[in-house]
């Protein structure tokens, strides 16, 4: 039987249906926020591979294109796959929702939300995520929730809860927050160099309203939630763990005080694959499934060990791994213009991660195009981001960039969006690769300090550098550490990863992901005082390697000019069938075809705004010479040097003043005294002066020699 619930949220309702649709999902709602509309399931698989060492969560975000009236592009007409902003959205609503599965839950489970319609001004992904919290909440499915979400905007110091469009392009804070009722559990901004006590208030201001709508769903779990499967487990004595402990405790305490990444991680798989390797001959009498049990098992036992272990060292001993202190950054080292032919290129290193950036600039025409459910159809500055497997001396597979490296593409580019000069001031298509060469935590912040220096070395003229650090955090009984600059085991083995990205004035972005239930306030605005102090030390290092960006693009970076002209005229300058403006490019670049790599490039906007490119000035100049030729406009009673195009010998002829410019010379006005035959007078390819008479009735161009010679 269907059943339909109501929230008046901030002045706008929330509809949460449920028992009409997908009622073969152990889960499913569907969601009304304004006009857009998401149905949400649940499903969860009857068998488990208890002896996996993870959780298998599938979070799906499915745009369809129908859900803003648009049909799909391309030759195929229909979906396929998802787009960077789909992935994005998934990757949102799976990461406040994975640490509340119990930890030893094998069960797989695929969460789907289906995008119906869509409204910009109430937001789909937070729709999806309250969708998702309540699929879960209300199925069978074992979940420590619920969560919700909500965008934080701040117009004219004003914060506002989830923000229309138009309230978005006047905030300084684009900021995605979601959690429980308790306590905040990710987080994912973008700012405009805001300061780190309004970027926590923003936080607060958001977990209130997470607050509302997570009692809106516990009214509806109370109503229509199912009770909760049973699930297998696999049991592990206590007399194992207290084993396995005494034989591997001082080896793993050892292995894990190694500085050296690569040392350590041999000197902790050796521990613990001698105690393997015991268990393995002294049971070699069991079956193999029995045996296969009792080693994962072992290997559960020992991966807790080594977690118990290294929290003690970080939290009571306060010891990091590579000995430094808590707020101790790793060495940095910078370089730039590494590669010669690239517009811009940095190389920024710290301690055992490494990013190189390149800056490429194209012309404005060159723009991403975006076939998604955003009002934006277009993209001029991009940053990507790539992790290929060596850099962490693995193997592995190569192909289409997965989500990781899409989401922290879209963190790093989200940093710098906030710095990059407009359109007007820059006219360029902007792009930056990331190329991860090696890694030991936080590379994409890495790619955020290598991303500023290499665009300040291509010329961009940025408003100020940028840089990145990721934060860790370390929870031990009632004691936690917070931790600058973090490594892969800290990330790993710890509870938070949290990067905050910036200038010197403020936050320009902000990413948090948790293992934990939640975090308090307390806890983040030490983690953000602290990133604030590590970010100016990386700035110093990054300003002494380039101060400020360089004044001119590189010599194999095309130039540019930008003028108007009257939008009127535009089509005179394309000509029929395009005839006019490929002259243009073909003359003046000396290049047989307009997609030639070396032919200069002409963006002609709507407006009247011309953009020209090319690494050569002088054809830049030449170019613009002959647009502004023919968009011309003659004055009338000036004089003209005029150049004889076409007789017509009883009635006149065609002059040319510049090219693209003719007009007409009637007979009559060719000389003082009265002329028989216009060749008597001037005769083809004569150069000659006429005086402009304007437009007839008819819009034709009148001159007259008689006029210009008195």
């Amino acid at each position: 039987m269907k059943k339909v619930f109501e929230l008046d949220f901030r002045g706008r309702k929330i509809v949460v249906e449920h028992g009409e649709l997908a009622k073969q999902a152990h889960g499913a709602v569907l969601v009304r926020y304004g006009d857009t509309v998401i149905l949400s399931t649940a499903v969860v698989s009857n068998n488990a591979n208890i002896l996996s060492d993870f959780f298998p969560l599938t979070v799906l975000y499915q745009e369809k294109l129908y859900s803003v009236g648009k049909i799909p592009g391309g030759f195929i007409k229909r979906e396929g796959r998802p787009t960077e902003a789909a992935t994005l959205a998934a990757r949102m609503i799976d990461r406040p929702m994975r640490p509340l599965f119990p930890e030893n839950f094998r069960n797989e489970v695929q969460i789907v939300n289906t995008v119906l319609s869509v409204d910009p001004d109430n937001s789909p992904e937070m729709s999806a995520m309250l969708g998702s919290s309540l699929a879960t909440c209300i199925s069978k499915i074992p979940f420590d929730g619920p969560i919700a979400g909500v965008k934080v905007g701040r117009v004219n110091g004003e914060f506002i809860i989830n923000p229309t469009v138009d309230e978005l392009e006047q905030s300084d804070i684009e900021l995605t927050v979601a959690g429980t009722k308790n306590a905040i559990n990710m987080v994912e901004a973008g700012a405009k160099e805001v300061n780190e006590e309004d970027m926590l208030e923003a936080l607060m201001f958001g977990h209130e309203a997470i607050k509302e709508l997570v009692e809106f769903e516990e009214k509806i779990i109370a109503e229509i939630g199912q009770e909760k499967m049973e699930y297998e487990v696999l049991e592990i004595s206590d007399e194992l763990k207290e084993e396995v402990k005494n034989l591997v405790s001082d080896e793993l305490n050892s292995a894990l005080r190694i500085k050296e990444k690569q040392e350590k991680y041999a000197a902790i798989d050796a521990a613990k694959e001698k105690v393997v390797e015991k268990y393995t001959q002294d049971n070699s009498d069991l079956k193999e499934d029995e045996l296969t049990e009792l080693i994962t098992k072992v290997k559960l036992v020992l991966e807790d060990i080594e977690y118990d272990i290294f929290r003690n060292i970080v939290v009571n001993e306060h010891t990091r791994a590579d000995g430094r202190a808590m707020t101790e950054i790793r060495p940095l080292s910078t370089d730039i213009d590494l590669l010669p032919r690239t517009h811009g290129s940095a190389l920024f290193t710290r301690g055992e991660t490494q990013a190189l950036s390149i800056t490429t600039l194209g012309a404005l025409g060159e723009h991403q195009i975006l076939d998604g459910l955003d009002l934006e159809t277009e993209k001029r500055f991009m940053l990507h981001y790539n992790f290929p497997q060596f850099s962490v001396g693995e193997t592995g597979r190569y192909g289409a960039p997965g989500r990781r490296e899409i989401g922290h593409g879209a963190l790093g580019e989200r940093a710098l969006a906030q710095v990059i000069p407009s359109e007007d001031e820059f006219p360029y298509t902007i792009r930056v690769v990331s190329e991860i060469l090696e890694s030991n935590g936080s590379s994409s912040q890495a790619s955020i300090c290598a991303g500023c220096m290499s665009l300040m070395a291509a010329g961009v003229p940025i408003k100020a550098p940028v840089a990145g650090i990721a934060m860790g955090l370390i929870t031990y009984g009632d004691s936690y550490q917070i931790l600058t600059d973090i490594q892969g085991m800290e990330d790993h083995l710890g509870d938070m990863d949290f990067k905050v990205a910036g200038t010197r004035d403020g936050i320009c972005a902000l990413q948090m992901d948790i293992k934990i239930k939640g975090i308090t306030r307390d806890i983040l605005k030490e983690a953000l005082a602290q990133a604030k102090q590590a970010r100016m030390q990386i700035l110093d290092v990054i300003e002494k390697q380039i101060p400020e960006p360089r004044k001119e693009v590189s010599k194999y970076a095309p130039k540019t000019v930008t003028f108007m002209i009257n939008p009127d005229k535009i089509k005179d300058v394309i000509g029929k069938g395009g005839e006019t403006i490929t002259k243009i490019i073909l003359d003046c670049s000396n290049v047989k075809a307009v997609n030639d790599v070396n032919a200069v490039k002409v963006d002609l906007e709507d407006d009247g705004r011309v953009v020209i490119y090319h690494t050569n000035q002088e054809i830049i100049d030449k170019t613009a010479n002959m647009i502004k030729d023919i968009v011309r406009e003659p004055e009338v009673d000036k004089i003209y040097n005029a150049k004889v195009v076409k007789i017509l010998s009883d009635k006149g002829c065609f002059v040319e003043i510049w090219p693209g410019c003719e007009g007409m010379v009637h007979i009559s006005q060719l000389a003082p005294d009265r002329v028989e035959k216009v060749e008597d007078v001037v005769k083809l390819g004569d150069e000659i002066i006429v005086k402009c008479l304007g437009y007839d009735n008819r819009g034709r161009l009148n001159f007259s020699r008689k006029e210009a010679i008195k």
